[in-house]
């Protein structure tokens, strides 16, 4: 199944430094990520994250990260860091996640204790009917997300008209498999494209882009773009 829309948008997750930022942003990445969950070895201070969104490209998102933070410590982010988007990967409801008037996507782990079957789109939708879309990660009930582990794609059904990002275990070697396997509205990488939690590495940045775009190709052309 094809999509009407060929072009798989690209998160950055986890980012610390600047350079990083302004790489992706060089790149084309379509949104840059930075994580405020307590447990994360990529957490940064709202007043890092603040400086970084200054290395930000024209017209690239910037997502704020959160797991089941405070009411008050995800205001104090919006206040700080001004992003475009909130992303909620813990047991956070809908009501939680719209009360702060900035568009929410909804992490949904796919590790253990999910199930097995295919993803019912339709439950999500109405359990969380104010997401503008879903992040399906491969963390388990309890389990912190971003340490690089895989899912099995064939529980999500391609092309549904549900905009979701695939997260979990990508790298540049299996991001050109997964985009034209499951036809993802975007894809998200932290791990994948790190020499160490938090430090990203510009190559391996740069071929996951590459590939990205050459499944797109492949879909658009069906085939090759030889």
């Amino acid at each position: 199944m094809k999509r009407t829309l060929f072009r798989t948008r690209i998160k950055f997750c986890g980012m610390t430094r600047p350079g990083d930022v302004r790489l992706a942003g060089e790149l084309g990445v379509d949104a840059v990520g930075f994580v405020f969950a307590h447990d994360s070895r990529r957490r940064v201070d709202p007043e890092e994250a603040r400086a970084m969104r200054n290395a930000l490209a024209p017209l690239v998102d910037t997502v704020a990260v959160f797991r089941d933070n405070g009411s008050d410590e995800v205001r104090d982010v919006i206040r700080r860091v001004r992003p475009t988007l909130l992303q909620f990967h813990g047991g956070e409801e809908d009501a939680f996640c719209r009360s702060f008037g900035v568009p929410y996507i909804k992490a949904v782990g796919m590790g253990a204790g999910s199930g097995t079957g295919v993803v019912d789109m339709i439950a999500l939708r109405v359990r969380y009917a104010g997401a503008s879309g879903f992040l399906f990660d491969s963390h388990g009930k309890g389990e912190a997300p971003g340490e690089g582990r895989a899912f099995d794609w064939k529980r999500l059904k391609p092309g549904v008209d549900v905009p979701y990002f695939v997260s979990g275990g990508l790298t540049p070697d299996n991001v050109y498999d997964a985009a034209l396997a499951v036809l993802p509205w975007g894809v998200d990488v932290s791990s994948g494209i790190e020499s160490e939690p938090g430090l990203k590495d510009g190559n391996l940045m740069r071929r996951f882009v590459e590939e990205v775009r050459r499944a797109d190709c492949e879909e658009l052309c069906e085939g090759g773009c030889a």
